[in-house]
């Protein structure tokens, strides 16, 4: 293995890490915003669950990424290189404005900016690529109908119930919500590093004919994305904790249920969807619940033009980093 296949894996790792921290505030927004557990705790609970993602989930999602974006054929340690460094500029971007946008598209964006440069159009896939797009608009509003649900559905059957005992049971069971969003944040969101580096192993022959996700490449990526969410995006954890919508503990438990569901279904399917949009769609539905004044509609609506930027701009950044390297 040479000097510039292991700074590449090096450098899809820190984006691992960037991805979680970038993503840790959906993790962990809500149970730290309804005060259920402090932030140094949540950060530990969350990146467990992270880390422990690969013990429920397949690959699918690795394997999209890796053959499933742009042609397998022309992807080469620049390639690699344009793609991480259009995510990675993204993500530094954002945080630094506090938007939480997805770090998946990010990368995916990244790859189609690399691969056009390139090999023009004809590199990209684009069953893969119409794919992740639908879900950019597909994953919020499964969030918000399915946070919204189980709003009215948890609402429904609490009715009769005391607002303090109601209170203390969802300040417990948003532990349990928190920990399955988190395994599907793990599970979703890991998988997109590893099928970046499997493709670059492929690419430099280290694979063999057949590709594949080695084991040692699995346990790095969540290591690495589960090391990004102890150390915490803190200014997204507000945005996404307050600016969206205030939260009570039943609140935040909808909120990650229907979040959660939402990654456990794309995960098995294969769809690198993006963690960051279906959370806030669940945040704006169970906030719409009460009455939709309690959404902060402008903070919604910049935090949605962020996304709909995602792909462009890091597809901009990384087709200037592969010009420079080329």
């Amino acid at each position: 293995m040479t000097f510039n296949i292991i700074f590449l894996i090096a450098l899809a790792l820190l984006f691992d890490f960037l991805n979680g921290f970038h993503d840790s505030a959906n993790s962990i927004a809500t149970v730290v915003s309804t005060r259920v557990l402090s932030p140094r705790y949540a950060v530990v609970w969350a990146a467990f669950f992270n880390f422990v993602a690969f013990l429920f989930f397949g690959l699918h999602v690795a394997n999209t990424i890796g053959k499933g974006i742009i042609d397998i054929a022309i992807v080469d340690k620049g390639i690699i290189f344009g793609a991480l460094m259009g995510a990675c500029g993204w993500n530094i971007i954002t945080w630094y404005f506090g938007l939480p946008t997805s770090s998946s598209h990010a990368l995916i964006g990244g790859m189609i900016g690399a691969a056009l440069v390139k090999a023009g159009p004809a590199s990209l896939v684009w069953h893969g690529i119409l794919k992740t797009v639908t879900f950019i608009f597909v994953s919020p509003v499964l969030g918000l109908i399915l946070g919204l649900g189980s709003g009215i559905a948890v609402y429904w059957i609490f009715r009769k119930s005391a607002p303090l005992k109601v209170d203390h049971i969802f300040r417990k069971g948003q532990l349990v919500s928190a920990a399955l969003y988190s395994l599907g944040h793990g599970g979703n969101d890991a998988q997109k590093t590893m099928g970046i580096i499997a493709s670059l192993l492929f690419s430099t022959g280290l694979l063999g004919k057949n590709f594949y996700i080695p084991f040692w490449v699995v346990l790095s990526c969540h290591a690495a994305i589960a090391m990004g969410t102890m150390f915490g995006g803190w200014r997204i954890v507000k945005t996404m904790g307050q600016k969206v919508a205030k939260l009570k503990p039943v609140d935040g438990f909808c909120a990650e249920t229907g979040a959660a569901i939402t990654l456990f279904m794309s995960s098995a399917f294969g769809i690198p969807v993006s963690t960051t949009h279906t959370i806030t769609g669940a945040i704006m539905g169970i906030g719409s619940l009460r009455r939709l004044s309690a959404v902060h509609w402008g903070v919604a609506g910049r935090i949605i033009w962020a996304w709909l930027l995602t792909i462009p701009c890091s597809a901009l950044i990384s087709a200037l980093a592969y010009s420079m390297v080329r």
